[in-house]
C-alpha cells in the first residue's frame, strides 16, 4: 500500500500510518495480550472497536507489511494473524508511549502496571520482549529460556493489581 505522503518527513509519515487510534490498539493487543484471531481482537479489547472497522484495519495493516495473515491449521474456518519484524520493532514507541501516558493522564492503576514495568525494565526487557515476539511471529529461535516470559510477568502484574484492588475494595452498604 502507498501512502498519500503529504512530506518526506518521517514524524508526518509515521502518522500516517497510526493516524486513526486503531491500528495501534490492535498492535497493541497482538503485542501485550497474545491475541492473533480476528474474534480475540474484536472480543478482547475494552475500547469496543466494530468489526468492520478491525477488518479494514487488518487489511491495511497487512498492506503496510506489518501483519501477515495465513490459515490457521488449527481451524478450517479461521485465520491467524502475525506480527512482521516492521511491527515487533514498535515495542519500545508503544514503552515510551505507555510511560509517557502514565505521567501525564489519567491512567488506572491496573491498566498502566504493565507501562510502569516496561519503563523500568528499560531496553533490556524491550530487546527480551521482542526477541520473544519473533519466536511466537515469525518462528525464530530463542537464544535460551530465562524465566517467564515478559508478557506473562506483565499479565501477572496485572493481576496482582487487580486482585489487591478487589481485597481492598470495601463491599457495599
Amino acid at each position: 500500500m502507498s501512502l498519500d505522503r503529504r512530506s518526506g518527513c518521517p514524524i508526518n509519515l509515521s502518522l500516517e500510518v497510526f493516524g486513526d487510534r486503531w491500528s495501534l490498539i490492535i498492535l497493541r493487543d497482538m503485542i501485550f495480550g497474545g491475541r492473533r484471531h480476528f474474534r480475540e481482537l474484536l472480543n478482547g479489547s475494552m475500547e469496543g472497536i466494530a468489526s468492520n472497522i478491525l477488518a479494514d484495519r487488518l487489511k491495511r495493516l497487512m498492506e503496510l507489511g506489518m501483519l501477515t495473515k495465513a490459515d490457521d491449521p488449527s481451524h478450517k474456518q479461521k485465520a491467524i494473524y502475525s506480527l512482521t519484524e516492521m511491527a515487533i520493532t514498535l515495542v519500545p514507541i508503544l514503552a515510551h508511549l505507555g510511560a509517557w501516558g502514565r505521567v501525564w493522564l489519567p491512567t488506572s492503576e491496573e491498566l498502566s502496571i504493565r507501562a510502569e514495568l516496561l519503563e523500568k525494565g528499560g531496553p533490556p526487557l524491550w530487546e527480551k520482549f521482542m526477541d520473544e515476539l519473533r519466536h511466537e511471529h515469525l518462528g525464530t529461535p530463542l537464544d535460551k529460556a530465562s524465566g517467564p516470559s515478559v508478557r506473562a510477568t506483565l499479565q501477572a502484574a496485572y493481576e496482582a493489581v487487580v486482585a489487591g484492588k478487589a481485597l481492598g475494595a470495601s463491599p457495599a452498604a
